[in-house]
Formats: structure tokens, sequence, C-alpha cells
């Protein structure tokens, strides 16, 4: 008998109602009308209004995921939360994930990868998929507005609220799942993505900053530089182990946190224009759900074939990221 692999078998997205366009933000920064767009291809984003949860958002996407697979909430065994952005720093948000799609089956957990986390979640989800032969739901979801300081020009103009969702169920043919996952990380880019406080190193006080609790990137051109070699180097070596030639690559997914870091990536790989997802113009950057995002978008407006070869990249805080290629 073949040995077991997975099968994305189903896409889901979400974003909150609210649309923001460039126009807002540029006016508040007192920035020209334009510049925005010109420099990070964005042109408008959803950001979440007051009711909207981070496990409400991710539970839309995984509803639709679920629905998408036609698989039962029963068959699920495991429900993988990506995100930075929790419901509450305790308890975990992965377990009412789950009860709210009724995943009495499942155990539940978050995983704090950042901008990288949906890549960590799909290589940990697929070995657990060959390992056990069960389904997993992957969810990917931040609310990013909340964490925004509206007065840094470098995150005000990038960050958003969405979710992605990805169901792995098991499947016999051996072309298909994980083909490579090169994951990295650079401790010594640490401090490069930051919310200074909140964790037990410098815990909330009365006399806690108000801009303290507020994601900050003060060097924007150092992130961009050491994201684009990341997940270029991880991107060349994921092909490199799954003997793979950038002509092989049917589609490019990279983490979409900006139009000129997607182009950069893109280039080094020598991957041709045509085979890029993008969807930051519309959704722009909300970390790790980004790519699922785009994957459950993409898949509408052109549905993955049998065969197929994704390549996914992402870097982000910590510094963490990768590269992963998966067969449809």
């Amino acid at each position: 008998m073949m040995p077991l692999s997975s099968r994305l078998a189903g896409f889901g997205h979400a974003v909150p109602s609210r649309i923001v366009h460039n126009t807002e933000i540029e006016s508040r920064l007192d920035l020209e009308a334009g510049w925005i767009e010109r420099r990070t291809g964005i042109r408008s984003r959803h950001w979440a209004s007051e009711g909207d949860t981070l496990s409400g958002l991710a539970a839309e996407a995984g509803k639709m995921a679920l629905e998408d697979a036609g698989i039962a909430p029963g068959e699920i065994a495991m429900t993988l939360l990506a995100t930075s952005t929790p419901d509450h720093l305790l308890p975990p948000s992965a377990p009412l994930l789950a009860h709210k799609l009724c995943l009495n089956n499942s155990g539940a957990i978050d995983l704090a990868g950042a901008c990288s986390g949906f890549l960590y979640a799909l290589t940990l989800a697929d070995g657990f998929v060959r390992a056990h032969g069960r389904s997993v739901l992957v969810v990917a979801a931040n609310i990013l507005s909340r964490r925004i300081n509206p007065s840094e020009r470098a995150s005000a103009v990038l960050f958003a609220d969405g979710a992605g969702a990805v169901v792995l169920t098991p499947c016999r043919n051996e072309q298909s799942g994980l083909r490579a996952a090169v994951l990295a990380a650079d401790g010594s880019g640490y401090d490069l993505i930051t919310i200074p406080s909140g964790g037990s190193s410098q815990p909330f006080s009365p006399d806690t900053p108000a801009d303290q609790v507020l994601m900050t990137m003060p060097d924007g051109r150092e992130v961009f530089s050491r994201a684009v070699d990341l997940m270029t180097r991880t991107a060349r070596q994921a092909m490199d182990e799954a003997i793979l030639t950038n002509c092989a690559i049917d589609r490019f997914v990279p983490h979409q946190a900006n139009i000129r870091l997607c182009d950069a990536v893109r280039h080094n790989l020598g991957l041709e224009e045509r085979k890029v997802v993008s969807t930051i113009a519309e959704f722009g950057n909300s970390s790790a759900a980004t790519i699922p995002l785009s994957l459950s978008v993409e898949n509408r407006r052109r549905p993955f074939k049998s065969a197929e070869h994704l390549l996914m990249a992402a870097a982000g805080a910590g510094l963490s990221g990768g590269a992963v290629i998966f067969a449809v």
C-alpha cells in the first residue's frame, strides 16, 4: 500500500467589513496622495470594527474552508491557529476557535510565528496527516489594526486584518502534499519588529507608556533587506530539495508584506511575473494570514489543478521565515 500523503482539500478566507482606503491614512500622516500605493502596492485594507474578534474572524475563514473541503467537523483531528494577535494572552484562542466550529474531536493550539506562522503550521499539519491519517484545519488570522502605532509611518501604512484557512486531508497520491520545507530563524534581528511591553520580560504596569504596547518597526529598510535575503535563500533551498527548477513552479505565493519585496524575491528566483499570486492591493499585509488568504482568493479566481506545484515563502518578526513547496 502506498504511504499516506496530504492534500489541500479546502480553502477559506475572511476579512472585516470595514474598508480603509489609502486617502484616510495619507491624510492623517500628511503624506501626498498616492504615496502608499507607490511605495507598497496597497490601495486599501480591511480593519476590524468594535465587536470584531480574532477568534470570530478565524472561525469565519475556517468555516469556509471546511465547507469547501466538504468535510464534517468531526473529521478534524487537529486545529492549528497561527496568530500574533490572540483574543487574550491567556488562554490560547485555538480551543475557542475549535469550539465555535463544533470541532469536538479536535486538539487545538496557537502558534506564534509572526508572518511565517502559516508556513510553520502547514509543515506541522502535513506531518500530522502523514503520521496519523487524520485531517487538520490550519487557520492564520490577525487583527493588526489594534496593534498599529498610528504615528509610525512604516507600520501604519502596511498592516491589515484578515484570516485565511486550509484543510489538509490524508490521501494515497504520493505526488501530493509537502514536497519541501526549509524553515529558518535569525535571532540577531529579534528587535527589528516588536511590541515592547506585555511579555514576561517587560510586563504591563500602570506606568507603561501607551506606545510600548503597540507595534514598532524602526528600521524598515533593514527589515526589507533581511526578508528578501531570507525568502530568496530558503526558496532556492526548497526548490533544490524538491528537485524542481523555477520553470516547474506553477504559482508563487509570497507573504504579502510589500509589493516591492515580492517583486525582489520573484526576480531573484527567476520566476515569471504571471506566476505570482498577489492580493496586497486589496487586502494589505495581515502577517501570517496573507498566504492562506491569497490561496483562497486565488483558488476562487483560477482553481488549482492537480499536480500543480505551489511555492510559498515568508519572513517576519523574530526574524523567522522560510519556504515551502506544496503539490496540490
